[in-house]
């Protein structure tokens, strides 16, 4: 139990000193620079993503539903109309 006190007490102290030093300073720099650099990238969230993921799956399926009915309003078509047909 004492060790894990011990051990608790270094890393808020690790973590206080880094909180406090230049490396905190350069950790929200090297985020800001990567930020701007996924911005410029033109890239979008995975949420983003995600979404327009659903919307094409929706579109395909709607596609095959229409494919469908248009084969089977052709194949009555060709039943009533047979001489039409190639």
């Amino acid at each position: 139990m004492l060790k894990e006190k011990f051990f608790d007490e270094i890393a808020s102290k690790i973590s206080d000193a880094i909180a406090n030093s230049p490396a905190k300073d350069v950790e929200k720099n090297v985020r800001a620079m990567m930020s701007s650099a996924f911005t410029r990238m033109d890239l979008v969230t995975r949420e983003e993503f995600e979404i327009q993921q659903e919307v094409l799956a929706r579109g395909r399926e709607k596609l095959a539903e229409l494919e469908a009915r248009i084969a089977e309003l052709e194949a009555k078509l060709h039943a009533n109309n047979p001489q039409d047909g190639l």
